[in-house]
C-alpha cells in the first residue's frame, strides 16, 4: 500500500523551489483592494491549476471580482467529507511607496524571507494552498472525500463580494474548512472577536477662519469630543459565556508569552476596542468646518453583541453634546469561534505537531476574518497560514520561507488525515 503521508511530504521537499516561486508571482499581481481587480490574478491562479489537471469555475460577483472554485473528487453527495481550503486574492494598499525599504510587489526572497504585500496576508499561504492542490492532483492521491480550493477576491474591505457571496448562492459546499489566513506557526486560530464598525457626521457652521472661536461652530473640535467620548467604549461590562472561558485564558497566556511587539495585546480579548480609523473634515484652511465624518472600527468580544456597541456609541456621543446619525457599515457581527474538539481542529493541530516535532494548540484571534461567515453557514473552520505578524498591513510586510514549506506540509496532511486516502491497492 502506498504511504501518502511520506510521498506527499517528500514531494513538497522536492518542490520547495516552485512553491516559492509562486509565493512571489502571486505578490507580483498588485490586487490591492480598494480599488480592487482580481482578473489577472486570477487568469494566473487559473491557468496554474490547469497545468495541473484542475478545472476552475469562474463566479464573478462584478466584471473585475472573481470568485474561483476547484474541486479534487467527484463532487457526489455521498461523499461525506468535504473539505474546503480557503484563501483571498486581495491585499490592502502598498501606501506611500518611498517607507519601503524594498518594491512592495517585488516578490522578492531575500535572507530567508519573501518580501512584498500580502506576503504575510495572505498570499503565501494562498500560494501553498494552490500548490498542494496540484500536488495532490499531480501525484493522484485517492482521497475518499473532496478537496475543494475556494479563492475570494474580496476580504481586505469587508468581504461582502468573497466568502459570503459564494456561500449564500450555494456554489460551494463543505464540511469542514481551512483559510489561509496569518498565524503563528504553532498556534492556528479558531476563533474571533465580533467587529462593529461605524461611522457618524458631525455638522457645524462656518466662518472665516480668523474669527474662529468668536465666529462660526467649528464640526472637527466638536467631532474631537466626540472622539475623546468614544474612548469610553473600552469599559463596558462584559460578561464571558462560561463556554469560552477556558480558550481565552489560553489566548491570553498565549499571547502574554510572545515577544512580539504586541505582546500587551491579551487584555483586548475581555473588552470592546475603539480605532478612530479615519477623519473626513473641512474645506480650506481658513474656513471654520462645516461637517467632519468619523469611520470608527470597533472589535466585540464574546459576551458581547455589536448592536449594543452601536447603542452605546450613540450614548456616548449624545452625552458629549453630539446629537448624530450613528451608522453602521463593512464588518459587523458576534464574536465566533469552532471547538477544539471539532475533526478538522484536531487534525491541523495533528499535522502542525507532526511537521514541527513541538506542541500545538488552537488559540482565538482579535480581530476578525472570512471565517464568521463559514461558521454562519454551520462549517467547521479554522485558520493557519505564515507570517511574520508585525509587518502584517504595515510597511516592508515579508513572511519567513521556513514556515511558507511547514504550512505547505500541514495543508497537505490535514486533507490527508480529514478526507482519508483510498487503499486502492489492496
Amino acid at each position: 500500500m502506498t504511504d501518502w503521508k511520506s510521498k506527499v511530504l517528500e514531494a513538497i521537499d522536492a518542490g520547495q523551489e516552485e512553491l516559492l516561486a509562486l509565493c512571489s508571482q502571486l505578490i507580483r499581481y498588485p490586487s490591492e483592494n480598494p480599488p480592487g481587480d482580481s482578473r489577472e490574478i486570477s487568469a494566473y491562479i487559473i491557468g496554474y491549476l490547469k497545468e495541473a489537471g484542475i478545472d476552475t469555475a469562474i463566479y464573478p460577483a462584478t466584471e473585475t471580482m472573481f470568485n474561483l472554485v476547484s474541486t479534487l473528487g467527484a463532487g457526489a453527495e455521498e461523499r461525506t467529507g468535504k473539505l474546503i481550503y480557503c484563501g483571498h486574492t486581495d491585499v490592502v494598499p502598498a501606501g506611500d511607496r518611498s517607507r519601503w525599504d524594498f518594491d512592495p510587489f517585488s516578490g522578492d526572497i531575500v535572507d530567508g524571507y519573501l518580501l512584498g504585500r500580502g506576503a504575510s496576508d495572505m498570499k503565501a499561504g494562498l500560494a501553498g494552498l494552490i500548490y498542494v492542490t496540484a500536488l495532490l492532483s499531480k501525484l493522484g492521491v485517492p482521497l475518499k472525500g473532496d478537496l475543494s480550493l475556494l479563492i475570494v477576491p474580496d476580504e481586505e474591505t469587508g468581504g461582502h463580494l468573497g466568502v459570503p457571496w459564494v456561500l449564500e448562492r450555494g456554489l460551494i459546499t463543505g464540511t469542514a474548512a481551512v483559510i489561509a489566513e496569518p498565524s503563528g506557526p504553532l498556534n492556528p486560530t479558531i476563533g474571533q472577536k465580533g467587529s462593529c464598525w461605524f461611522e457618524f457626521t458631525v455638522e457645524g457652521t462656518p466662518g472665516h477662519g480668523s474669527l474662529s472661536p468668536v465666529v462660526g461652530d467649528s464640526a472637527i473640535v466638536k467631532a474631537a469630543k466626540g472622539i475623546e467620548a468614544l474612548q469610553r467604549l473600552w469599559d463596558i461590562k462584559v460578561d464571558i459565556p462560561e463556554e469560552v472561558q477556558d480558550i481565552i485564558r489560553i489566548s491570553q497566556d498565549y499571547v502574554k508569552g510572545s515577544e512580539e511587539e504586541d505582546s500587551l495585546a491579551y487584555q483586548v480579548f475581555d473588552h470592546v476596542t475603539v480605532n478612530i480609523g479615519t477623519i473626513q473634515g473641512g474645506t480650506k484652511v481658513n474656513v471654520v468646518a462645516d461637517r467632519c465624518t468619523i469611520q470608527v472600527d470597533s472589535r466585540v468580544p464574546f459576551g458581547v453583541d455589536y448592536r449594543d456597541v452601536l447603542d452605546r456609541a450613540r450614548s456616548l456621543l449624545l452625552e458629549a453634546g453630539i446629537e448624530s446619525e450613528v451608522k453602521g457599515f463593512g464588518f459587523q457581527g458576534n464574536a465566533n469561534w469552532t471547538s477544539n474538539e471539532e475533526p478538522v481542529v484536531k487534525d491541523l493541530v495533528e499535522s502542525i505537531c507532526e511537521v514541527s516535532g513541538e506542541e500545538a494548540y488552537g488559540v482565538l484571534q482579535w480581530a476578525s476574518s472570512d471565517a464568521r461567515h463559514f461558521r454562519t453557514h454551520n462549517i467547521p473552520v479554522l485558520q493557519y497560514g505564515p507570517a511574520e505578524l508585525s509587518t502584517i498591513h504595515n510597511f516592508n510586510e515579508k513572511a519567513p520561507v521556513w514556515q511558507i514549506i511547514q504550512c505547505a506540509k500541514v495543508y497537505a496532511l490535514t486533507a490527508l488525515k480529514y478526507l482519508g486516502v483510498e487503499d486502492r491497492e489492496s
